[in-house]
């Protein structure tokens, strides 16, 4: 393996031991479980509560049909039904993630708020007064001992 070969795989590790690399694929991972949960709330929960609302009407039938099937040539029409689904999954999942950073914030805010209260650390004293107090630590042992 030549020197270059070896100088971009020692960037790529860099790069890839990054802590915001690691924390964005743990995002897409997450996010990719979120989604799943979201879609179960949405095509379970929702959609057929507001089938029922609307008198069992399911929305990925609903269409508008340009041309129906002919022999082998399948049907052309516009799933709007369908679209108006996913616009719903898009404004349950947006709620959802605006929620948890609403309560995320929210519980930061009272950490922040509880750390503010609580007394700041004394600051520490400067080096010069330490090596003096070590000093004076130090004639007095030998005062002491000569004593």
């Amino acid at each position: 393996m030549n020197h270059d070969a070896k100088g971009f795989f020692r960037e790529f590790k860099e790069f890839i031991s990054r802590g915001n690399v690691l924390d964005m694929a743990v995002g897409i991972i997450v996010g990719a479980a979120f989604t799943s949960i979201v879609n179960s709330l949405v095509n379970d929960i929702v959609m057929p509560l507001v089938g029922y609302v609307i008198h069992g009407i399911n929305f990925s039938d609903i269409k508008l049909v340009l041309a129906p099937p002919q022999g082998d040539t399948p049907e052309v029409a516009i799933l709007y039904g369908s679209f108006f689904q996913q616009i719903v999954v898009f404004l349950i999942t947006a709620m959802s993630v605006f929620l948890l950073m609403k309560i995320l914030g929210s519980i930061r805010h009272k950490k922040e708020a509880a750390e503010a209260a609580a007394p700041p650390a004394p600051p520490e004293p400067p080096q010069e007064a330490v090596l003096l107090a070590e000093i004076r630590d130090l004639l007095r042992e030998q005062r002491d001992r000569a004593g």
